[in-house]
């Protein structure tokens, strides 16, 4: 795998030929790695690990010019929040899927001759009874770490890993990001047409993602009375905030980072099979999104196994986080929602490199 990731609006630098040849301290948090023999990885390697409460994702990647580049990856649908809402904890079979992914990426970041990495946990890691049991398997099991972030972090690295998307000419966004087992919102305001930052205005967390509101209403066999529910349920908690900062609209969009979204993206496209270079920064407008969660709500569970950007490890979630996106739409009343294949693990690599001074820091 070969890939720029762009980290400002436009084209993505393809300047330099490789990275900096420095070498790199360990983060706080992060696990040690050897350099294996003759491997001919290019130092200054970085890694970002995000283990979700649904998913395990690996980026490895080396600065280049102002972007980086990424050189392997990885993501695997584990299901570790499976229960955790009510049961309130981490299941044993849910910990052995964990560290079998858990151990891919280990073997990655090595093959890599990765020096600097962070390796992340979030929704299930900080709700679970048993955290600290499991956190202390996957160590003895796979040799890594695992940093619990908090969710005021959480909602930081996606706006770091998304603000590149966030339209230029506008006067910010809501950036939402729907996960396994919590939903981060966050109002992000900038001046149009000027090279400052992007800055957080405000952000909320809320304890819903899309297996803990399968969960509790159901995701296989999803009608529009339990949708229309799971849409009530999301909007009491979106309400507080919503209040208070779905004030001044003029001039944003929307900003999703979630499977959630780049799924509806690729059903709109009508893809075979999903495709992150169409996917990742696509508009879509209220009419497209309306239309495309109905088809969505009109599928039957095996239909939507069927689909190639759904599949069967996602299709009892998908119709959940259609309802928290619909939930957000009617709180944040925006015409244009950008799309981005892009989160946690982008913002991860770029503070680390930023931190080295490897990449330019944003005015």
């Amino acid at each position: 795998m070969n890939d720029d990731t762009r980290l400002r609006e436009g084209a993505a630098s393809r300047a330099g030929g490789g990275p900096p040849r420095e070498a790199f301290p360990a983060a706080s948090g992060s696990m040690s790695v050897a350099r294996p023999a003759g491997s001919g990885a290019p130092a200054g390697v970085y890694a970002a690990l995000d283990l979700g409460t649904n998913n395990c994702r690996l980026l490895v990647a080396y600065p280049v010019g102002d972007s980086f580049r990424v050189i392997d990856s990885f993501s695997r649908i584990i299901r570790l929040g499976e229960g955790v809402s009510t049961t309130g904890y981490i299941s044993e079979a849910a910990i052995e899927r964990a560290i079998a992914a858990l151990s891919i990426c280990r073997d990655k970041i090595n093959a890599r001759n990765a020096q600097r990495t962070r390796l992340i946990a979030t929704e299930a890691c900080r709700a679970a009874v048993n955290a600290d049991h499991f956190q202390e398997r996957v160590l003895q099991e796979t040799g890594i770490r695992l940093e619990v972030i908090n969710r005021e972090t959480e909602a930081s690295l996606a706006v770091v890993g998304c603000s590149p998307l966030i339209d230029p000419h506008s006067h910010g966004a809501i950036l939402f990001d729907i996960g396994g087992g919590s939903t981060e919102l966050v109002r992000i305001e900038r001046r149009p047409n000027e090279s400052t930052a992007p800055q957080i205005k405000a952000w909320m967390s809320i304890p819903l993602g899309v297996v803990t509101l399968a969960e509790r209403f159901g995701g296989r066999d999803v009608t529009p009375q339990s949708y229309a529910r799971m849409v009530e349920e999301v909007a009491v908690h979106v309400a507080p905030f919503a209040s208070e900062h779905a004030v001044d609209l003029s001039n944003m969009h929307l900003l999703g980072t979630s499977g959630t979204v780049t799924t509806l993206a690729g059903i709109h496209l009508n893809l075979a099979r999903y495709d992150r270079r169409r996917i990742d920064g696509i508009w879509l407008n209220e009419a497209e999104l309306t239309a495309t969660v109905r088809r969505l709500l009109a599928m039957s569970y095996q239909e939507r196994a069927n689909n190639q950007c759904i599949s069967a490890e996602r299709a009892d979630l998908v119709l959940a986080g259609c309802a928290i996106l619909d939930a957000i739409r009617a709180a944040f009343p925006l015409p244009r929602l950008r799309v981005a294949d892009r989160g946690l693990r982008e913002g991860m690599l770029v503070e680390m490199m930023r931190e080295d001074g490897v990449l330019k820091a944003p005015l």
